[in-house]
């Protein structure tokens, strides 16, 4: 007899798996912060490496997915599913007020990666920024920046611990204000330091110490962009505290009947343990015997 579990549990993290996402994540993170640590002298702008960022971040996306599916974690069906969760996260983005920082597309990052596990929301957070970016027409030199923020979006959601019920979905709201804000930071990240050159309260300074330069990086994201985190913060919370739970519920249910991610395990039949054990064999020997039976009659 085969059994299931009735909530399929998230993709496994290898511990390649988690090389893999450790390495990305610091050649990411590099990415964002290396202005800071370069010296004063030397005149850098992300519009003229953009390009290649983006060719690296691509690089990123090849390497997790084909870590992902030679270690079994990723077959067919599940990247069936992540197509079909990339295009809803592309299809939301549109619908976001660009306005207030506030954006739909977050929630299918959080539970996809909540629901499938850490590497398949890291994969989700870049392939559904890409598809959007086609989608609006926002492509440019801060798009690999919004790709690998992203896709830390849906990685932390496979990351947070186990829990059920509405503790899960609250845990969601909450990692969804937390992770609204730091995306929002994160973004200011990319172009601080060539476009704020005025106020030395709030502007780069090139060759000063880290901690002088984060000092200064924290005071801009206050004054300036706190007002767009915020609500996005806000609407992570009321979108997932609303449709959380159903989404969570259909995501898992459709990779239960995917079957990807099931748990299968066999268990002896009670009270027929020899016919099930010899199966289609012994169906085979009783079968002369009952056709002699029914001719005798």
């Amino acid at each position: 007899m085969l059994t299931s579990d009735r909530t399929p549990r998230p993709l496994a993290l290898t511990r390649r798996s988690g090389i893999v996402l450790t390495l990305v994540s610091l050649m990411g993170l590099a990415m964002f912060a290396w202005p800071l640590v370069v010296p004063a002298e030397s005149e850098l702008a992300h519009s003229t490496d953009a390009p290649l960022l983006f060719a690296g971040v691509l690089g990123m996306l090849v390497a997790v997915l084909g870590n992902e599916v030679i270690s079994g974690q990723l077959d067919a069906k599940a990247l069936a599913m992540l197509g079909v969760l990339a295009a809803t996260a592309a299809a939301l983005r549109p619908l976001g007020a660009g306005v207030s920082g506030f954006n739909p597309m977050f929630i299918v990052l959080i539970l996809g990666g909540r629901a499938l596990g850490p590497g398949f929301g890291f994969a989700l957070g870049l392939v559904g920024m890409f598809g959007s970016a086609l989608l609006t027409g926002g492509v440019g030199p801060w798009l690999p920046f919004q790709m690998l923020g992203a896709a830390w979006v849906g990685m932390g959601a496979g990351l947070l611990p186990r829990a059920t019920g509405r503790i899960e979905v609250a845990l969601l709201a909450a990692y969804g204000a937390v992770s609204g804000i730091l995306y929002g930071f994160l973004m200011n990240l990319w172009f601080w330091p060539f476009l704020t050159d005025g106020d030395s309260a709030i502007s780069f300074v090139p060759g000063d110490t880290l901690a002088g330069n984060l000092g200064r990086f924290l005071a801009f994201c206050l004054i300036t962009s706190l007002g767009f985190d915020i609500p996005r913060a806000i609407g992570n919370i009321v979108l997932i505290g609303l449709v959380g739970g159903p989404m969570l519920r259909a995501i898992r249910r459709a990779t239960r009947r995917a079957n990807f991610t099931a748990n299968v395990q066999f268990t002896a039949q009670k009270g027929g343990s020899e016919s099930a054990t010899n199966g289609p064999a012994a169906d085979d020997a009783a079968a002369p015997t009952s056709a002699k039976a029914r001719s005798s009659a």
